[in-house]
């Protein structure tokens, strides 16, 4: 019961870890509000998820000094200040910060998070599971995502869809009291480790074929959901010319199958070995990108957007886990490493790019490369 009480708020740290995946939905609001076209909302994402590519590293060698626990409330400090920022003033520039706020935070929170379960996990054969059941928490944080924003919309400003960005002290809100929970709960420190750590020696582990494979096995998985959580309204409104409410189901069919799917995980990952489950299900994930790209239906797009998420849910936490595995003696470092890489979350701006070039084929296009990359990740001898 003791180690629940602890598991409890580090999981629930997870739901916050989840509002990054905001982006899809809210970009589509900026958009009309600013007149940004889509290749202006691709640059949502990533001024969001840069700041993983530039902090990833930093912030696991800071860990080793501070804790991952304080480390992990420092994410809290500035995400609540990100959110505040829209409050004090709303312009395309003051949303762009808070959501590079946002980004920071959140990379500050999943470099030291994902290793914080280690501190309260003993059995290390449930490290893979308690990792999925981490995406479980913070995959309802991603559905509930769209109900955040018409919160804000609906509840907070009287239907006026300009007062989305209400929904950035909502999340403000919840990561207080995230913080202030993880804060009173007594989680022991793990043991100090300097000796040998610095940055170079850091990105040397990239040397190692394996960590460098798992590192853009972890670009291209992140690459994937933003992708296709970014697209996925946009191509309802430019296909059936659904409202942005009514495309907002898109990304909620997305991140509910998402859901199922690290659910089902956790427990299939305990049947059966996590490469094999990781070999099934991206070849399935092909079939599902390709029917995306060509079948102009919109009850067939909505099965293949929730497909892509079911098959693609349990990819990161398999990733992270061997890379965990490989060199747990060095678990800050590598958890910085496989964080530097959901900067692939900035691919969703290319994405933009190529919808605006070549359409939404282009769009999914892309997102089809990076499923092939992880193809061949996954059947390849680590």
């Amino acid at each position: 019961m003791n180690n629940i009480s602890k598991l409890l708020p580090v999981l629930f740290g997870f739901f916050v870890m989840g509002f990054c995946d905001i982006v899809g939905i809210s970009s589509d609001y900026a958009a009309s509000a600013f007149g940004w076209n889509s290749t202006m909302a691709g640059l949502v994402p990533s001024a969001v998820f840069i700041w993983f590519f530039f902090l990833g590293v930093p912030v696991g060698l800071m860990m080793n000094k501070i804790g991952r626990k304080n480390t992990v409330l420092l994410s809290c400090v500035v995400t609540i200040l990100g959110m505040a920022l829209p409050l004090i003033s709303y312009t395309s520039t003051t949303t762009l910060i808070a959501y590079a706020l946002l980004g920071i935070g959140n990379s500050i929170l999943q470099v030291s998070l994902n290793p914080l379960l280690n501190n309260v996990i003993t059995d290390q054969k449930l490290l893979t599971s308690s990792l999925t059941a981490g995406q479980v928490v913070k995959a309802v944080s991603s559905f509930a995502g769209p109900f955040i924003v018409l919160a804000a919309v609906n509840w907070f400003g009287n239907g006026d869809e300009q007062k989305w960005y209400l929904c950035f002290p909502i999340m403000g809100a919840i990561t207080l009291i995230s913080g202030l929970w993880l804060m009173v709960t007594p989680i022991q420190r793990e043991e100090q480790t300097t000796e040998g750590t610095s940055l170079g020696a850091t990105l040397a582990l990239l040397k190692n074929p394996t960590i460098l494979m798992l590192f853009f096995g972890i670009f291209f998985a992140v690459g994937t959901d933003v992708s296709t959580n970014f697209i996925s309204s946009k191509i309802m409104i430019s296909r059936f010319d659904y409202t942005k409410e009514m495309a907002g189901m898109a990304p909620q069919v997305y991140f509910v199958l998402r859901t199922i799917g690290a659910f089902i995980g956790v427990f299939m990952m305990t049947k059966i070995a996590e490469r094999k489950y990781f070999q099934w299900n991206i070849l399935a994930c092909i079939i599902a990108v390709l029917g995306l790209a060509f079948i102009e239906n919109d009850v067939i797009d909505f099965i293949c957007i929730g497909a892509i998420g079911f098959l693609c849910s349990c990819v990161f936490p398999i990733i992270f886990g061997m890379a965990i595995k490989a060199k747990p003696e060095k678990a800050n470092e590598i958890s910085g490493l496989m964080i530097m890489a959901v900067a692939g979350g900035t691919v969703s701006f290319l994405v933009g790019a190529a919808t605006d070039g070549a359409g939404i084929i282009g769009g999914v296009a892309v997102i089809l490369l990076q499923v092939l990359y992880l193809t061949w990740c996954a059947f390849k001898k680590a």
